[in-house]
């Protein structure tokens, strides 16, 4: 634990980390006296706040209220729970309690966006920003994502001034938030999360409608009752759904013999057309259309940007179109859940890659899905093995056309091979539903080596050799 002596009118932060730095730098270019606590001995960020801010107090380890209640208030990071002891005895004694929301909305004079939700959070916010963009609007996006909302204040004489922020907003930031007045605001979705910090599923969702009550436009998930608030009559509403839109709102609909994504029965862009792939990426798309529609953007303009959208690095990220077959790249999908969320929201067959560190997972639900949805699996790394037991015994279960499962020592080859057992209209999909430390760096360092080789195959079929000729120069790969 470090102390120093402190003022006694102080602003404490509670939580280090990225938050409670831009929070640090904020309140003491106003001048004002902060003293920093962190429950963790070695927060992130330590380091630097002591380089960087050597007269700020910063106590590290158990909570000690006294600082607490001594305080004439309070910043607390996401990270820290509201149900904290010594948050909770801080607001019996009346101190005022809030997060940099609170900070950045007292200063942000421009218009704000707000986006939540339990899922694509972070591809809607990136999204709408390059929407917003193409249409000549200078956006910046922060919040959850990227950086911190008191940094996005920030500006060099060089940049050219912001017009518009694009907050992706978690609920443990609206959990402090007491007013961010917002031009439009979202809930794109709830689903279980963060059941550890929340007394129930309602009591989550709730933490999330927080935003609804910031905003004059309201963004509505038409199919999600938990994320949808109950009174919307009144209000500026644009509703978004993946069934067919009613007057007045976004979805997806059979015309001109194919789906389309549609504003009330105006087809606006066939999902062939689009470079985000899996129907949760759809609704991503409606969400982002429906925020730009409440801001009055052209839809020409948002719908070009759509469709040069490929979506986040490693999170269904469309990499190519070779011969028919699409590439993506879900190396972010590092456990069951995910890789069989991933492999789902596809349409057609797949050609799945998968394999890693397994993590002691159980992979007899992903092997179901594999039987029901995938033409052929090539499983690499450490515990390949234990996939591929899964997948017999679920052949053996379902007595299904049987998958072609293949064995390879490393991503050139799982992706020379992929390529040979690939199908006009199939998907090669990178969904691990492993750790990726046996062989790689990271997920991210593992989803670039797929994209690295998937670009030199394209390269060297542009140059007319053959999977065929491919396959016999580097050797087996069965």
């Amino acid at each position: 634990m470090d102390t120093h002596n402190h003022q006694s009118v102080y602003t404490l932060i509670v939580g280090l980390g990225k938050t409670g730095l831009s929070v640090v730098a904020y309140l003491t270019a106003l001048g004002e006296a902060v003293v920093v606590v962190d429950s963790r001995d070695i927060p992130p960020g330590l380091n630097q706040l002591k380089n960087d801010y050597p007269n700020v107090a910063v106590y590290t380890g158990k909570f000690n209220t006294d600082l607490f209640t001594g305080a004439h208030r309070i910043i607390v990071s996401p990270g820290v729970p509201m149900a904290t002891a010594a948050l909770q005895q801080a607001k019996k004694a009346g101190i005022e309690i809030c997060g940099d929301i609170d900070l950045f909305a007292h200063e942000a004079t421009l218009p704000v966006i707000g986006i939540t939700g339990s899922n694509g959070k972070t591809t809607v916010t990136t999204l709408l920003t390059q929407m917003a963009i193409d249409a000549g609007i200078n956006a910046v996006a922060g919040g959850n994502i990227g950086l911190p909302v008191l940094d996005l204040l920030k500006k060099t004489d060089d940049e050219p001034a912001t017009e518009l922020f694009v907050l992706e907003l978690s609920s443990f930031q609206l959990e402090t938030l007491n007013h961010l007045p917002m031009q439009a605001a979202v809930v794109l979705n709830i689903s279980p999360d963060h059941l550890d910090r929340y007394e129930n599923l309602t009591a989550y969702a709730y933490s999330k409608q927080v935003i609804y009550d910031n905003a004059e436009r309201w963004v509505v998930n038409a199919d999600d009752a938990l994320a949808a608030p109950e009174q919307t009559e009144d209000k500026n509403c644009i509703a978004f759904t993946l069934k067919e839109p009613g007057s007045g709102q976004f979805g997806l609909a059979e015309k001109k013999g194919s789906l389309q994504l549609c504003y009330a029965d105006r087809a606006l862009i066939d999902v062939n057309d689009i470079k985000l792939k899996g129907k949760h990426n759809l609704q991503n798309a409606l969400a982002a259309l429906a925020l730009g529609k409440a801001m009055g953007w052209p839809v020409d303009s948002m719908l070009s940007s759509l469709k040069h959208f490929t979506g986040l690095a490693h999170r269904t990220q469309w990499v190519a179109e070779i011969n028919g077959v699409n590439w993506i790249n879900d190396s972010k999908a590092t456990n069951v859940g995910a890789a069989i969320a991933s492999i789902k929201s596809l349409a057609g067959k797949q050609v799945l890659l998968a394999g890693g560190e397994a993590k002691g997972a159980d992979f007899t639900e992903l092997a179901a899905v594999i039987v029901s949805h995938c033409r052929a699996v090539i499983l690499l790394g450490k515990d390949a093995a234990l996939i591929e037991s899964a997948i017999e015994q679920a052949m053996e279960a379902k007595r299904m056309q049987p998958v072609i499962i293949k064995r390879v020592v490393d991503m050139h080859a799982a992706v020379i091979a992929a390529s040979a057992l690939a199908l006009v209209g199939d998907n090669v999909l990178l969904a691990p539903a492993c750790a990726s430390f046996d062989m790689f760096n990271s997920f991210e360092h593992r989803g670039d080596v797929f994209i690295q080789e998937v670009q030199q195959l394209q390269a060297m079929l542009a140059g007319d050799e053959t999977v065929d000729t491919l396959v016999s120069e580097k050797g087996d790969i069965g």
